[in-house]
C-alpha cells in the first residue's frame, strides 16, 4: 500500500479530527466559537445570537428504519435548527445522505397530537458540511462555497428558504493570508492551516480566535485528552493513507486501460492496412485471438 506521511503532533491540534472539531465547537462554553463560525458562513443572511446543542444521534421511528448520527447539531434562538458536519472523503449518495439528515430534523418537529394546532409550522433547518479532501463536482472549479435552497428552476426565484445545505470545499479554498477579506475567509483558513501553525499570526488577533488558538494548544489539553487527540489524528491519517491507495491505484489501472486501448487502436489501423495478425502481434504485443476479434 502506497504511504502517507502522517505530520507530526504540533503546537495545535488539527481542527479537522473527530476529537479536535467535537472539543473546539462541541460544548457549551465554546459556543461562541461556532456562533462565529455560523455567523461568518451565513454571511449577513442570518444572524445568530445563541445556541443550544441537542442530542447528536437520532434513530428511526421503527426497529428497521435507519436512523442518523451527525458530529454536531444545535438550535438557534429562532429554533432554527443546524446540522455541522465534517466529511473527509467522497462517500456514495453523499446529496441523498444529507437531504436525509435534514429531513430527520423536520419530522422530529412534528408532535405526537394536535398536529391541526400545530399547522406544520415548521422551523428552520440547516445542513453546514466541511468537505476536506473532495469537490461535489459541482461547477466552476474555483467555487469553494456551494449555499444551496430550494427554488424555482426557470426563474431561480427562491421557492422556501427555510431548508438549506451549505457545502464548503476545502480542498478548493486556496486564498492566502493577504487575500483573507472576510470572517468565513479567516475561519476556513484556520481551519485549514491552523495545525501547522506555531502561533497565532498577528491578522486573526482578536479575542475569539485568541480564546480558539488557547483551547487547540496541544499543550494545554489533558492527558486524557491528547491520548484521545493522538487516536482521532492517527485513524484521519490511516483513512487517507487507504483514500491515497485506492486513488493511485484507479489512476493506474486508467492509464492500463488506455495503453491497452491504444494499442488495439493501433491493430485495427494496421488491420485495415492489410498488414499480418502475426506481425500487428509482434508489433503490439497483443494476442492473435484479440487482433482476430476487431
Amino acid at each position: 500500500m502506497a504511504k502517507t506521511t502522517k505530520p507530526t503532533i504540533g503546537t495545535y491540534i488539527d481542527p479537522l479530527t473527530d476529537f479536535a472539531f467535537k472539543k473546539l465547537f462541541g460544548s457549551e462554553p465554546n459556543k461562541d466559537l461556532l456562533i462565529d463560525f455560523l455567523n461568518g458562513v451565513f454571511r449577513g443572511r442570518k444572524h445568530i445570537v445563541d445556541l443550544v446543542y441537542n442530542k447528536n444521534e437520532h434513530p428511526g421511528e421503527t426497529v428497521n428504519e435507519g436512523g442518523a448520527i451527525f458530529d454536531l447539531t444545535c438550535t438557534g434562538n429562532d429554533g432554527e435548527q443546524f446540522i455541522i458536519e465534517v466529511q473527509r472523503g467522497k462517500q456514495g449518495n453523499f446529496k441523498q445522505r444529507a437531504i436525509f439528515y435534514t429531513s430527520r430534523l423536520i419530522t422530529e418537529q412534528a408532535p405526537k397530537g394536535k398536529r391541526s394546532e400545530w399547522a406544520y409550522n415548521v422551523k428552520e433547518v440547516y445542513l453546514i458540511a466541511l468537505l476536506e479532501d473532495f469537490s461535489l463536482d459541482a461547477g466552476n472549479e474555483q467555487e469553494f462555497l456551494h449555499d444551496i435552497c430550494l427554488s424555482n428552476r426557470e426563474t431561480g426565484k427562491v421557492f422556501y428558504e427555510g431548508l438549506g445545505y451549505i457545502f464548503i470545499e476545502l480542498i478548493k479554498f486556496v486564498k492566502t493570508e493577504a487575500e483573507l477579506d472576510t470572517d468565513l475567509d479567516k475561519w476556513l483558513y484556520v481551519l485549514k492551516n491552523m495545525s501547522s501553525m506555531d502561533k497565532i499570526p498577528v491578522y486573526l488577533r482578536k479575542p475569539i480566535f485568541e480564546k480558539l488558538f488557547n483551547i487547540a494548544e496541544y499543550s494545554n489539553l489533558t492527558k486524557e485528552e491528547k491520548t484521545m487527540y493522538d487516536t482521532s489524528l492517527k485513524r484521519k491519517w490511516d483513512n487517507k493513507a487507504v483514500l491515497d491507495y485506492a486513488v493511485n491505484e484507479a489512476a493506474k489501472e486508467a492509464a492500463k486501460e488506455a495503453k491497452q486501448e491504444e494499442k488495439m487502436e493501433i491493430a485495427r489501423e494496421m488491420k485495415k492496412d492489410g498488414i499480418s495478425v502475426e506481425q500487428i502481434a509482434k508489433f503490439t504485443k497483443l494476442s492473435i485471438e484479440k487482433i482476430e476479434k476487431l
